[in-house]
């Protein structure tokens, strides 16, 4: 039965692909579609992972913690668990998506893309690094500066029942728990064309979720790991923030164009120098040190975004709400139907309180 469902659902991604054919745009959604098919065709059941006994023990492991964190989303903190994470994905590559990011030479104004149903993006994904790294040269061509980023994990938001991929798999405890409240959040609240306001809220999901499975298991040390993991992530998107104020004042002068390149290779140089002043035993920013050393650009830092800006807003309506999730849930659902801008002044509203 497993394999006539596996055909059923590679058949039809072949017809979709097939009726999708001719403009590249029409062919980038074909390659989406036949992405996501080919996983969901791949899907197995962890609960026959678990039970057989010649499946490596470190994966029966993983898979029977991902479960627990699941059943606890479930119970605890009312997530729509449904039946995602109840079956596994092996993809044999280190991603599971590439993202394309992309913004003019001197700009940091992303090129965006708009997508049916989840609404516009600064980013186009692939599900093959060859295809990203084309599309990615293409708009190199076109004088654009270009980032191709590994993604490990998404959330189809509801469309499909999520696997656990291989790609995420060998996270920390902390991080795996943190990924699954986080996406399972997106399927409690998703605002088209909001990134910082969809991102803080799963963010603070992500937090109470590990706070609480931390009170409930005892597990302190998967909560004081996350916790180290987020401040350094803070520390260094502050660090980039610094930065990408510097290179917007430089673009806004009226310098010729061989000064503003010669003054943002200046500023990169700079932002290097400061992470390594920066990187100490105290701090640890060594996680990123791949990302700064290699080739900076526009498309690069703006792929860095300050989207944990309104976690603390999301945490105080919380605290209004005595720790009733439902009730929060239906506070940011209620905040999630007025127009963006007045989205964005409640919840600053909520921070300079």
């Amino acid at each position: 039965m497993d394999q006539i469902k596996r055909n059923l659902v590679f058949a039809a991604c072949m017809l979709l692909s097939l009726a999708l054919c001719g403009c590249e745009t029409v062919h980038y959604y074909g390659q989406a579609i036949c992405g996501q098919c080919n996983i969901l065709s791949e899907r197995k059941p962890i609960s026959e992972i678990i039970a057989d006994p010649e499946a490596p023990e470190i994966l029966r492991e993983r898979l029977s913690f991902i479960l627990a964190v699941r059943q606890f989303a479930a119970s605890e903190l009312h997530l729509p668990v449904n039946d995602n994470y109840l079956t596994y994905v092996d993809l044999k590559r280190p991603y599971v998506v590439w993202n394309v990011f992309a913004a003019p030479e001197f700009s940091l104004t992303p090129k965006t893309w708009c997508y049916p149903v989840v609404g516009c993006a600064t980013y186009r994904g692939y599900f093959s690094e060859k295809n990203a790294q084309q599309y990615a040269a293409a708009l190199n061509g076109k004088r654009y500066d270009v980032y191709v980023a590994g993604v490990t994990a998404y959330s189809t938001l509801g469309w499909f029942d999520d696997p656990v991929l291989s790609t995420f798999i060998q996270y920390s405890k902390a991080q795996s728990a943190g990924l699954i409240f986080h996406e399972l959040a997106h399927q409690v609240l998703y605002v088209k064309n909001d990134t910082g306001f969809n991102e803080s809220f799963a963010t603070a999901v992500e937090q109470e979720g590990l706070r609480r499975w931390q009170q409930a298991t005892e597990s302190s040390q998967i909560y004081r790991e996350y916790l180290t993991g987020y401040r350094r992530e803070e520390q260094f998107v502050r660090l980039i923030m610094h930065y990408r104020q510097l290179l917007e004042i430089l673009y806004r002068t009226d310098a010729s164009p061989s000064v503003k390149r010669d003054k943002k290779a200046l500023i990169f140089s700079e932002l290097r120098n400061e992470f390594e002043r920066m990187n100490t035993n105290e701090m640890d920013l060594s996680v990123y040190a791949n990302w700064i050393y290699q080739d900076l650009n526009n498309a690069k830092i703006g792929s860095v975004a300050a989207y944990h800006d309104f976690v603390p807003a999301f945490q105080k309506m919380l605290a209004q709400s005595d720790g009733d999730l439902n009730q929060f849930y239906q506070a940011c659902r209620q905040l999630g139907q007025k127009k963006k801008d007045e989205r964005h002044r409640i919840l600053n509203a909520y921070l300079d309180d």
